[in-house]
């Protein structure tokens, strides 16, 4: 069970702080997203708790931040381009932050690719990319303690250090 003050991950919602805990048979956690411009408290089932996952440690953020030039892109494809954002919509709000930051690397990849043969990307994957990117950035950002422009530096700065990337 969550205490009062944790932060957690909702499927949804990303980032929550556990602001109260209901007791009883039909126990809920009071959420309260972060990170958006007109949070409202949600409730979420106690009984459902295992949907809910802790924040990651600064360690294990800034290891993700440090594998990220060599992670390699999903390869993942569909036959259109409706069930394959429906895809990578069910990893960003199932997976752990390693795929949403997966997500956003591949997405800037194929975004690139499209525009290298002077075509404009499908607004699908900017509508992917623009999630995959809030989402890691929201939690990176927690369990750096530190600003989303921040963690986006440290990315910036691990790619540059990377000379595989260039």
């Amino acid at each position: 069970m969550y205490q009062i003050g944790e932060y957690i991950v909702h499927p949804g919602q990303g980032v929550c702080r556990v602001e109260d805990v209901s007791a009883g048979p039909e126990g809920t956690y009071k959420l309260l997203p972060m990170g958006q411009r007109h949070a409202i408290h949600i409730s979420f089932p106690v009984c459902n708790e295992g949907r809910l996952r802790p924040v990651l440690s600064a360690d294990e953020a800034h290891e993700i931040i440090d594998q990220y030039p060599l992670m390699d892109v999903d390869d993942f494809t569909e036959r259109n381009n409706s069930l394959e954002e429906q895809h990578f919509k069910q990893e960003i709000r199932n997976g752990s932050c390693r795929d949403a930051v997966r997500v956003v690397k591949t997405f800037v990849a194929r975004i690139a690719e499209v525009e290298s043969r002077n075509k404009k990307a499908p607004v699908a994957y900017e509508r992917i990319l623009k999630q995959a990117r809030e989402r890691s950035l929201q939690e990176l950002s927690c369990a750096l303690d530190c600003s989303p422009e921040d963690v986006a530096a440290l990315f910036e700065a691990a790619l540059l250090a990377d000379p595989t990337e260039n």
